[in-house]
């Protein structure tokens, strides 16, 4: 889908890297190694991007960090978008709305990273029916075309702990007000 409007590999990827949660921060050799792309392709498009306003950097000894600039007027859109593409709406709308008792969703995993895969991994916090769960995640599927793993912790604790005891990231999805 989104690769009908944005012809370029490199583009969407630096999109998904720094709009999926917006507090990334990357370098241009760290981003090659991720990418395994040339730095040249990759430099292109973050000085494009940086241009325009949507990133903002900083240097750091020999170091320039890019992050998303969410004060941009179309970081929220661009968020949504690269939401949307991944398939985050149709989780929450579709999956976490319906559960019950859950309290929160985390995505981890590579896309939390910023890298696009066809595995979704997310974290479920909350006393559900994971039949239910299972079933809902077997429609979602189908409809954004990626792999939907998944963990059940029941309590905020349980995620804690395993937050603590992890070098991985998590993402916020969806929260219970």
């Amino acid at each position: 889908m989104i690769q009908t409007l944005i012809s370029s590999k490199t583009r969407i990827k630096l999109l998904l890297k720094f709009f999926l949660d917006g507090e990334t921060r990357s370098y241009l050799r760290h981003l090659e190694t991720e990418f395994g792309e040339s730095t040249n392709a990759i430099r292109l498009e973050l000085n494009k991007f940086e241009k325009a306003g949507m990133l903002i950097s900083e240097h750091e000894g020999n170091r320039k960090y890019f992050k998303a600039n969410d004060q941009h007027p179309l970081f929220q859109d661009v968020k949504s978008i690269v939401r949307k593409y991944i398939g985050i709406d149709w989780i929450v709308e579709y999956v976490a709305k319906r559960l019950g008792e859950l309290k929160q969703v985390y995505l981890t995993g590579s896309i939390a990273n910023g890298i696009d895969s066809q595995i979704i991994e997310l974290i479920f916090i909350g006393e559900i029916n994971e039949e239910f769960l299972h079933e809902l995640c077997q429609k979602v599927e189908k409809q954004i075309q990626r792999k939907i793993q998944y963990k059940v912790l029941i309590n905020t604790q349980s995620f804690d702990k395993l937050f603590e005891e992890s070098d991985a990231k998590f993402i916020l999805l969806w929260e219970k007000t």
